[in-house]
C-alpha cells in the first residue's frame, strides 16, 4: 500500500487526562502543508508529533518512511523543527557559533565546517553578523538565525510552528519567503496567517483536536473561515 511521506493511521496523542489528538488518519505528499485552526485544535501537537517531540499513544505513524518510536536518533538527522519564540532554540554565544553548532553530529573537518556555515549564514543574510552575540540580535535577525541553524543541516522536512507569530511585517516576509524556497526540503507550516497558509499547496484544518479538514489550500481555508464566522 502506497502511503505519504507524512503518514498517520488512527493516531491519537493522550497528554496527562486530555485526549489532544484523536483518531488522525492523513496521508500527506505535497511539498508544502499548511496547518491551520483555532487555538487548542491540536494543531501544535500535530507539529510536535511529526517532529518526534511527543509520542502518540495509539495508531500508526510514519514521517519519511520512519517511525518516530522506533527509529528516533534517524529522524532528527532528517528533519528541521523551528518554533515561533528563537530564543528557545539559540544556544551558542555568537552567531557563527550557534551555526555550527546545528553540524556537531556530522563530525565534519574543520574547513568543510566553516564553509558550510559561511554559506549558510550568507543565504540567511547573517554573514555580517557572524561575531556578533547571539542574544543581542533582534527579534527578526534571531529567527533568522534560527532558520539558519536548521537549514545548514540541508534537512528533508522542516516543520515550522508560527515562525513568523511575533515578527513585523518585513521580517515575517523575510522569514516566510526562506522557509517556501525550494532547497529541495518539504514543508510543513502551523500558522494563524491564512494569506502564509494559501502560499501552501495543501493545507489541513484541525478543530477539538479532531482532522476536520484536507486539500486543496483555497477551499479549506474558506471552510476555516466559515467556522471562524459564527
Amino acid at each position: 500500500m502506497n502511503t505519504g511521506a507524512i503518514h498517520l493511521k488512527d493516531v491519537g496523542v493522550r497528554l496527562g487526562d486530555t485526549d489532544v489528538l484523536q483518531e488522525i488518519s492523513l496521508d500527506l505528499n505535497a511539498r508544502t502543508v499548511a496547518v491551520i485552526g483555532e487555538n487548542g485544535s491540536g494543531k501544535s501537537t500535530f507539529a510536535r508529533l511529526l517532529g518526534g517531540l511527543v509520542p502518540r499513544t495509539s495508531g500508526e505513524l510514519g514521517i519519511l518512511g520512519i517511525d518516530p518510536n522506533r527509529r528516533a536518533a534517524e529522524l532528527r538527522r532528517r528533519i528541521a523543527v523551528v518554533f515561533s519564540n528563537p530564543d528557545a532554540q539559540i544556544i551558542m554565544p555568537t552567531v557563527a557559533e550557534d551555526v555550527a553548532f546545528s553540524l556537531r553530529a556530522d563530525r565534519l573537518k574543520a574547513a568543510e565546517l566553516e564553509a558550510r556555515v559561511a554559506a549558510a549564514m550568507e543565504r540567511f543574510g547573517l554573514a555580517e553578523l557572524a561575531e556578533r552575540a547571539s542574544h543581542d540580535l533582534s527579534g527578526g535577525q534571531k529567527q533568522l538565525l534560527a532558520l539558519c541553524g536548521a537549514f545548514v543541516r540541508n534537512p528533508e522536512l522542516v516543520i515550522a510552528d508560527e515562525p513568523t507569530a511575533y515578527l513585523d511585517a518585513r521580517n515575517a516576509r523575510r522569514v516566510a519567503d526562506h522557509l517556501f524556497e525550494d532547497a529541495g526540503h518539504r514543508l510543513v507550516l502551523v500558522t494563524h496567517d491564512l494569506a502564509l497558509a494559501a502560499r501552501c499547496e495543501q493545507a489541513v484544518l484541525f478543530a477539538g483536536g479532531r482532522l476536520v479538514g484536507v486539500g486543496e489550500p483555497g477551499a479549506v481555508i474558506e471552510r476555516y473561515e466559515a467556522v471562524l464566522a459564527c
